[in-house]
C-alpha cells in the first residue's frame, strides 16, 4: 500500500556504513572478555569474532589458566550487575573474622579478611571454603594433606614427629597438645607457635610448667606427673630404674607419665641409707653428677675416723666407708683423723749450745691421735701444734748442755724432747712414740777444730798402744829366753824352728859336716 504524501514527504533517506568506525574484537578459545564502552562496563564476552560500530568500544581480555580475575570497579559492577557477574564470576566475599581457602585444580589460593576476589567459571574447577576464625584457627586434616608442599599466605604449617608432643601456643598462649601429623593453623593478626617436646626423654624442659599445672590440669593430667614436695622433702625421679632428677624441697616439676618418684622426709634424719649411697654416690658417674649439688659426701678411709659437724655443732665419729647426707636446710662439715703412725720432721733449726757453739739439728717425732675428738676439739692444727712444741723442746734441750755433752750423750736430747712433748699432748688425746735427732751438723771452723782435736786424741792413743806392744813383746822375748837356757830341748827346737824358716826362703841347702855346725854357722850368719 503505498504510502500518503505527506509520509512520504518526511522518509529519510537510506545510510551507508563507514567501516572505519566499526571494531571489531576477537576473543581466543582459551579466553574470555569484558566489553567496556568509554569505560563503562557493557557485557562478557565469549570465546569468538565480534564487529561494533562507533568510537570508545574496548575489550579487556584475560587468560582462563589463570583463573583469578582482576576486575576493575568490581563492587560496584556486583551492584549494577549482579546477574551477569555472578553466571561467569565465582565471587568469594570475606568478613573481618573470616578466612578462604580456593582450590583452584590442584592449586591452593588462601584469601585473608575483609577481601573481595572473583574466579572465572567453567575452565578450572573453582572451590571455595570459608572459615570462621573465631571458632577455630586450625585447618582440618583434609585440607592440611591438600595442601601438602604449597606455601599459603596466613597459614602456618607444622610436622610432630612420631617420638614427640607438640604444644600449641597463639598469643604465647597455651591452647592445647598436638599429637604426632601435619597441621596447619590461620596465623593473620595471631602469633601462632609450636613447641616440641621430645617423649623419649622423661623430664623434658616443660616451658612455663607452672602454668600449664594451674591453668591447664587437663593437659596435665593427660600427658604428665607432677611433682610436688613440702619443705622439709625431697624427691629422686627414677626413670626404667635410673634416677634422672633430685628435687629440693618445695620445688614442683613436671614428667611425664611413667616415671616412678620415691619422696623422703629429711626432717628428722638427713643421712642417706646404704642403698642410696650406692645408687647416687658410688653408682655411675652420671648418677653422681646429678647428685653433687644435693649432697654432702664424705669418704673415710680405712684406719682412719671422720668427725661430723652439723650446723657448726660436732654430732658423731664417723667409721670407714662413704657417708652422704642431703644438704637442704643444713649446713655440714666433715674432716677425716688419720689413726695410723705418722711422722713429723722438724729441720734445719739453728741452735746455740750451752757453751755457745752455733749447731743445727734436724729432729723426728712418731705419733698417734689415740682420742680424735679430743684432739680435734682441743686443737686447730694438730700437725702446727706438734711442729711449734718440738721446736720449743729441741730448744731447751740443746740450750741447756755443751756441745761436748750433746756429742757424748745424744740420747740426752731425745730424751729431753720425748718427756717435753708427751706432756704437751697427752692432755689432748695424741700419743708421741718416738722422738730422736736425726742430724747434728756442725759449722765449718767446728768441725776443723774438732777433727784436729780427734786426729791428736787418736795419735796419742796410738802411741800408748805401741809402747804397750812393745813392752809385751819384750817381757815376751825375756821370758822364752829363761825357759831355753834351762831346757836344751827347747832351745834345740827353736833352732829347727829357725832352720825351717830359713829353708822356705831358699832353694837348696849343702850340708858339710853334722847339724850343729850348720846350725852355728847360720846363727853367726843372722847374727852378722
Amino acid at each position: 500500500m503505498p504510502l500518503p504524501n505527506f509520509i512520504r514527504r518526511f522518509q529519510l533517506p537510506k545510510l551507508s556504513v563507514d567501516i572505519s568506525m566499526c571494531k571489531r574484537f576477537y576473543i581466543k578459545a582459551n579466553e574470555i572478555g569484558i566489553l567496556y564502552l568509554w569505560s563503562d562496563f557493557q557485557k562478557i564476552l565469549q570465546p569468538g569474532r565480534y564487529t561494533y560500530f562507533g568510537w570508545g568500544w574496548k575489550v579487556k581480555t584475560y587468560d582462563l589458566n589463570q583463573p583469578e580475575a582482576t576486575i576493575d570497579n568490581l563492587e560496584l559492577l556486583l551492584r549494577i550487575k549482579r546477574a551477569e557477574i555472578e553466571e561467569h564470576l565465582l565471587i568469594v566475599r570475606t568478613g573481618f573474622n573470616q578466612a578462604a581457602l580456593v582450590c583452584l585444580g590442584q592449586n591452593w589460593v588462601s584469601i585473608l579478611p575483609n577481601q573481595l576476589r572473583a574466579f572465572w567459571r567453567g575452565f578450572i574447577d573453582v572451590e571455595v571454603h570459608i572459615f570462621n576464625l573465631q571458632e577455630s584457627l586450625e585447618l582440618s586434616a583434609e585440607f592440611v594433606q591438600q595442601m601438602r608442599g604449597i606455601p599459603l599466605n596466613g597459614v602456618k604449617k607444622f610436622q610432630i614427629s612420631e617420638y614427640e608432643i607438640g604444644l600449641l601456643y597463639v598469643q604465647n598462649n597455651f591452647v592445647q597438645p598436638l599429637e604426632p601429623g601435619d597441621y596447619a593453623f590461620w596465623c593473620i593478626d595471631k602469633d601462632v607457635t609450636v613447641k616440641t617436646l621430645s617423649r623419649i626423654v622423661p623430664n623434658p624442659d616443660f616451658p612455663l610448667a607452672d602454668i600449664l599445672v594451674e591453668k591447664h590440669p587437663d593437659f596435665v593430667a593427660a600427658y604428665c606427673q607432677v611433682v610436688e614436695l613440702l619443705t622439709q622433702e625431697v624427691a629422686i625421679v627414677r626413670y626404667r630404674g635410673n634416677a634422672i632428677a633430685i628435687l629440693p624441697p618445695t620445688s614442683r616439676k613436671l614428667f611425664w607419665q611413667g616415671v616412678e618418684v620415691e619422696v623422703i622426709d629429711i626432717s628428722s634424719d638427713s643421712k642417706l641409707s646404704p642403698k642410696l649411697v650406692a645408687e647416687l654416690v658410688s653408682g655411675r658417674k652420671e648418677i653422681l653428677a646429678l647428685s653433687l649439688n644435693s649432697l654432702h659426701i664424705c669418704e673415710v678411709p680405712a684406719q682412719h675416723v671422720g668427725l661430723l659437724y652439723i650446723n657448726q655443732e660436732f654430732q658423731s665419729q664417723l667409721q670407714s666407708g662413704i657417708h652422704a647426707w642431703w644438704l637442704f636446710g643444713r649446713s655440714f662439715q666433715t674432716e677425716t683423723i688419720d689413726l695410723r703412725l705418722q711422722n713429723i720432721e722438724v729441720s734445719g733449726q739453728d741452735i746455740l749450745s750451752k757453751d755457745k757453739v752455733p749447731l743445727r739439728l734436724n729432729l723426728t717425732a712418731g705419733f698417734r691421735i689415740q682420742n680424735p675428738i679430743k684432739a680435734k676439739n682441743g686443737l686447730s692444727d694438730i700437725s702446727g701444734f706438734l711442729y711449734k712444741e718440738l721446736q720449743f723442746a729441741l730448744r731447751a734441750a740443746v740450750g741447756e748442755q755443751t756441745l761436748d755433752a750433746l756429742l757424748e750423750n745424744k740420747g740426752a736430747i731425745d730424751r729431753s724432747v720425748g718427756e717435753y712433748i708427751r706432756a704437751k699432748t697427752s692432755e689432748y688425746g695424741i700419743e708421741v712414740d718416738s722422738v730422736g735427732v736425726k742430724d747434728i751438723i756442725l759449722p765449718g771452723e767446728i768441725k776443723t777444730i774438732l777433727s784436729k782435736v780427734v786426729e791428736a786424741e787418736k795419735a796419742a792413743q796410738a802411741n800408748v798402744v805401741r809402747r804397750r806392744e812393745e813392752t809385751a813383746a819384750t817381757r815376751s822375748m825375756l821370758n822364752t829366753a829363761k825357759v831355753m837356757e834351762d831346757n836344751p830341748v827347747a832351745l834345740r827346737l827353736k833352732e829347727l824352728e829357725v832352720l825351717e824358716r830359713i829353708a822356705e826362703k831358699i832353694d837348696k841347702i849343702q850340708v858339710n859336716g853334722s847339724l850343729d855346725s850348720i846350725l852355728t854357722e847360720l846363727i853367726r850368719i843372722k847374727l852378722d
